[in-house]
């Protein structure tokens, strides 16, 4: 499949399968950089339309009319000269470790019961579902990736855990996704030091689960096999 389409198709499934289609819509036209008013356009539809859709005072649009928000999203990307979709594919994944969708969305509190985690921030309500994961090398992650690199981490859906490996005290990471606006149902840290209280406040600031587990990767990664 051309990179293009996969890119189309990554994006449609992502508003498809969040539990909140129009931020998600949203948070992929402000990555890809197109104003509200010029997807409108596009669509020939109001820009209050696309306001309504995003803010949620428009019942979630159906799979087709996803498929027209992400065609227009697509096409005004390609006549700005195709940079987001030029930088998705020059993407390296050094610093993705493992990467997995599951076939249906795996209840939040199962998914932390399963990897042993305990929440560490406690004014985040738990998320709806989980759609898969991503285990990052944290260093080669904050060191090595550019802005670009972040939508490989996202997979096929944003509502996912993103699982950070050789954590210290997790500042980075939560530093990193608050920058970002693509945002994951969950971050967890793998047997971390401690967890800096500036890593909570910004969990708590984005609505991000944040949780830490003390299982070994390897034993980690067999509990997701399982999911």
């Amino acid at each position: 499949m051309p990179m293009r389409s996969r890119l189309r198709e990554r994006v449609a499934a992502d508003i498809t399968l969040s539990d909140e289609p129009g931020k998600t819509m949203r948070k992929w036209r402000e990555e890809i950089g197109i104003f509200q008013y010029d997807l409108s356009k596009e669509m020939n539809v109001s820009p209050s339309v696309i306001s309504d859709y995003e803010s949620g005072r428009r019942p979630s649009p159906g799979i087709k009319t996803v498929r027209r928000i992400v065609d227009a999203l697509m096409r005004l990307d390609e006549l700005s000269g195709g940079k987001f979709s030029k930088e998705y594919e020059g993407v390296e994944n050094e610093g993705i470790l493992d990467i997995k969708e599951f076939p249906v969305g795996i209840p939040a509190d199962i998914f932390v019961k399963e990897i042993d985690g305990v929440s560490v921030a406690e004014n985040v309500p738990p998320a709806n579902n989980v759609n898969g994961y991503t285990i990052l090398d944290s260093l080669k992650v904050i060191t090595g990736m550019s802005s670009a690199d972040y939508h490989k981490i996202y997979g096929w859906s944003s509502q996912r855990a993103l699982i950070f490996v050789g954590v210290k005290f997790g500042r980075s990471p939560m530093v990193a996704i608050r920058a970002h606006p693509l945002k994951p149902a969950m971050v967890v840290y793998v047997r971390p030091e401690r967890v800096d209280p500036l890593a909570v406040k910004l969990a708590e600031l984005e609505k991000v689960c944040l949780v830490r587990t003390e299982l070994e990767v390897t034993k980690l990664v067999e509990r997701l096999s399982r999911l």
